[in-house]
């Protein structure tokens, strides 16, 4: 964007006749790009969703109950980030992951991502599942986990900005 702005500066100083074909579209398209990432970034979006709970001790004989795999509390890394990450075995089968008393700052592009090893860094995310865009900044949300997801390798929970490549919290799994 600040290049294409140096190059409409550039055609407008040398040809006055086309500052205003020229800087127009430039200052409509620069408005409508700072219109979204504002709102991406200023606007709080609050979700409630019914998650899925499970106790801690693995269900007798077969599974009539959800059972907790795994579960870490968020950390703060470029935003500050709260709540409880938790992967959940469901009785009827398949696996979640529930964000539980979650809050972090609103942004453009949030991912939640899960992350092979701990991911302690800002930009600390190589290897990774991603399981769709963060359904709100706050609240209890869930997310469907693959099939294939390795749980003993990916053990982080990571909010990731896809748009600034910058890591917003982490929740480090414990089994």
């Amino acid at each position: 964007m600040g290049f294409a702005g140096l190059i409409a500066v550039g055609i407008a100083v040398r040809w006055p006749r086309l500052r205003l074909p020229v800087l127009a579209p430039y200052l409509v398209t620069a408005l409508v790009i700072g219109a979204y990432l504002a709102s991406e970034t200023f606007i709080e979006d609050t979700v409630d969703e019914n998650v899925a709970t499970a106790g801690e001790a693995p269900a007798a004989r077969g599974k009539t109950r959800n059972e907790m795999l795994a579960r870490g509390r968020f950390e703060s890394v470029a935003h500050p980030t709260r709540g409880t990450a938790t992967t959940i075995e469901l009785a009827r089968g398949g696996r979640v992951l529930t964000l539980t008393g979650f809050e972090t700052d609103p942004g453009p592009d949030l991912r939640v991502y899960l992350v092979a090893g701990q991911a302690r860094g800002e930009g600390d995310v190589d290897d990774f599942i991603d399981l769709g865009g963060l359904k709100g900044n706050q609240g209890d949300q869930q997310y469907k986990l693959p099939a294939d997801a390795d749980l003993r390798r990916h053990t982080t929970v990571v909010i990731w900005c896809r748009a600034f490549s910058v890591s917003f919290g982490r929740a480090p799994l414990r089994s």
